[in-house]
């Protein structure tokens, strides 16, 4: 956008010359042409002018914190004029946003919204789509599965809310994080889905495309909680909940759960879990919970 900036100059005073006689006229007009012969040039300034600002297009995804709680994370995605569709740049800043929350060691817990009303993700871009060699689209779907990837392997509990439609890549999104909130009327996810809700109603969803109610998404395990005043008020609570825990025990937790169904034996997952819990125990937020139990009062976690 440009922005123009206006001056405004002062108003030019206008000479009225009274003359009695022609004699006179003669030595004003003198006068006045001596004036303009020897009046010095302007000077010029000694900086020059400031620019007009030009200003850059919005970023497509947002990363900010919470005001009250600043371990919750909110990442949003912020394309309302295409329903928020997953173009080159959207994934890009996508991926960006994901990576720093993967450095922040400060993060608890990370929420994936959407900043345009009534829409959660509507997939891929498809207009953009039509513009893409093939070679471009196999990288772009590339691309799209490491970052989604990359969302479901953070260290923190990732909870997505879906206030609006979550079609194709969008529910993909929604899928690779750990709950989902809110109502999701579309398919997608050959991989993700049928871990989440079983082959059989997987397969149901992707072959008729069907769209769901808030109540059937809950019934099907698509969805885990179904927010009265918004999927993202209730994301909300369900992070200062997990806000409670200590961070360093939270990512351990996640780290612990997350791959207790690989292990062919419950011996080999408590071997995991152990090799998880480990570091916590020299922790400063150890010592902290036992000292707040013994006081009897909430324990203030530092991450340590």
């Amino acid at each position: 956008m440009l922005v123009l900036r206006t001056v405004s100059s002062a108003p030019l005073k206008r000479a009225t010359m009274i003359t009695t006689s022609p004699k006179m006229y003669g030595y004003l007009s003198a006068t006045l042409r001596s004036l303009v012969t020897t009046a010095a040039p302007p000077t010029p300034p000694s900086t020059p002018p400031p620019q007009s600002p030009i200003a850059s297009d919005p970023p497509l995804i947002t990363l900010e914190s919470h005001p009250l709680h600043p371990r919750i994370k909110t990442l949003s995605l912020n394309r309302p004029k295409a329903r928020n569709a997953i173009s080159v740049q959207l994934l890009r800043e996508l991926a960006g946003a994901v990576r720093s929350v993967s450095e922040d060691a400060s993060a608890s817990v990370l929420i994936v919204a959407s900043a345009a009303p009534e829409i959660f993700c509507a997939g891929a871009d498809l207009r953009e789509r039509k513009t893409m060699s093939e070679k471009q689209v196999w990288s772009f779907l590339d691309e799209l599965n490491r970052t989604l990837t990359s969302i479901e392997t953070l260290p923190i509990p990732t909870i997505a809310a879906i206030d609006g439609p979550a079609l194709g890549g969008g529910l993909e999104l929604a899928l690779s994080c750990d709950f989902r909130v809110g109502i999701i009327p579309g398919a997608g996810g050959t991989q993700r889905l049928p871990r989440l809700i079983g082959l059989t109603r997987a397969k149901e969803l992707i072959f008729t495309g069907r769209n769901l109610t808030a109540k059937e998404a809950l019934e099907t395990g698509l969805v885990d909680h179904v927010g009265e005043e918004g999927a993202y008020w209730k994301a909300i609570d369900l992070a200062v909940e997990m806000c409670q825990a200590a961070p360093l025990s939270l990512r351990a937790s996640k780290a612990s759960v997350s791959q207790a169904l690989t292990f062919e034996s419950i011996e080999d997952g408590l071997n995991h879990e152990r090799r998880c819990y480990e570091p916590l125990f020299k922790s400063k937020d150890r010592e902290e919970a036992l000292k707040a139990f013994a006081e009897k009062r909430t324990p203030v976690w530092t991450g340590e």
